[in-house]
């Protein structure tokens, strides 16, 4: 029989090693918490939808003159802003109430920033700005304004003036000839730039003009042509847009320039020089105007200085001095120290319209509606808005 002391002092020896078991355990590592779960991240900002611009087209865009000149600056302005932009366009849309309801169209579809590419576009875009506050509208050759519609022009007359240099020196029968579209003072500015800017060269020329009453129509421009042909005229320049005033002086052996945009693909050796304009520079500060939100109202004018008129492509037929004269006046242009309308210009009649050594202003040159001296015929009494 065991001892009960004995006993006794085994158990307590079986307890004694429990608690160092014990302690041994609560000395050892401790066990890690189980890490938090990881916090979402952010969900990425959504992407912002592209600034919607259309155009409205007064030709096709084929047309290799002002309607393809205008689709040029569009698409320099998807080269720019990429995804930034959604652009689209309508070609051929009459200067009418037809031009109303297009342009509605294009709202309604959710364009922010509407261009219209021709004068005739002025009230109905108007009457469509006074309804869309939230959209703008930029017109293109029109005066008028609302607080959420700009105007916007290039200065086509100093492209006009540069081609007159090359056409006073190069007529042998000091009879130059303009088909013209709509009397309207930018293309009566026109006509009477070439033949100032012909005079500066060779003061006997004078210039005949027949107007056809429309911008693009390539058959009543080539008819237009030919009777100027017929007259006795042997350097041609147009305010149109089609191609075929300069085709037909190629068919007649005679000399004629190209307008809006490079056309000496089409008749090189009638072609002497094309007048172009380059709208890219205006349409891509419009377009930043809108996306970082300072675009405003008022009224925008571009010329040679800002890039955005040019005389090129021209034909080897020029003579080096006549080049240089160019090149003069085109110099002049750019840095300001140069006006094709500086005095003393006379109109039709004998009457002095800008004093001797006197530069007019823009209000002077945008309500020209005469004829300077040497532009034969009337002006038609056509709208002259």
């Amino acid at each position: 029989m065991i001892d009960t002391k004995k006993r006794s002092l085994l158990r307590l020896a079986g307890l004694s090693a429990l608690a160092a078991s014990a302690v041994l355990v609560g000395c050892g590592k401790k066990e890690e918490p189980a890490p938090a779960p990881a916090a979402a991240a952010p969900a990425a900002a959504p992407k912002p939808e592209p600034l919607k611009i259309a155009f409205a087209y007064v030709g096709p865009v084929g047309d290799a003159g002002w309607t393809y000149a205008h689709d040029q600056g569009r698409k320099a302005v998807e080269a720019e802003f990429g995804d930034k932009v959604k652009t689209s366009y309508v070609e051929n849309v009459p200067e009418a109430a037809d031009a109303e309801r297009v342009i509605r169209q294009m709202v309604s579809e959710g364009n922010k920033l509407i261009f219209g590419t021709t004068f005739g576009y002025m009230d109905p875009m108007m009457k469509v700005a006074a309804d869309e506050k939230g959209v703008k509208f930029e017109h293109g050759t029109g005066f008028k304004t609302a607080e959420n519609m700009r105007t916007y022009d290039s200065r086509t007359y100093e492209g006009a003036y540069l081609a007159g240099i090359i056409a006073g020196a190069s007529t042998k029968t000091n009879t130059l000839g303009v088909v013209g579209s709509i009397p309207i003072p930018e293309v009566i500015r026109n006509i009477n730039s070439f033949t100032l800017g012909a005079q500066s060269v060779n003061p006997k020329v004078k210039t005949k003009v027949v107007w056809i009453g429309k911008w693009f129509d390539p058959p009543k421009e080539g008819e237009a042509a030919q009777s100027l042909i017929n007259q006795g005229v042997d350097v041609l320049f147009q305010n149109t847009d089609s191609t075929a005033v300069l085709q037909t002086a190629e068919k007649n052996k005679k000399l004629a320039f190209g307008w809006d945009s490079d056309m000496s693909s089409f008749a090189k050796e009638a072609h002497l020089g094309s007048a172009v304009i380059n709208w890219g520079p205006y349409y891509k500060k419009a377009v930043k105007d809108a996306l970082d939100g300072t675009w405003k109202t008022g009224q925008e004018w571009w010329g040679v200085k800002e890039g955005a008129i040019d005389l090129v492509s021209i034909s080897d037929k020029v003579p080096a001095d006549v080049k240089a004269k160019v090149d003069a006046a085109k110099a002049g242009l750019k840095d300001g120290s140069f006006h094709p309308w500086k005095g003393p210009v006379v109109d039709q009649a004998g009457k002095t319209v800008v004093e001797k050594d006197k530069v007019p202003d823009d209000k002077f040159m945008l309500g020209i509606t005469f004829y300077v001296k040497g532009v034969e015929g009337k002006v038609p009494s056509g709208d002259k808005k």
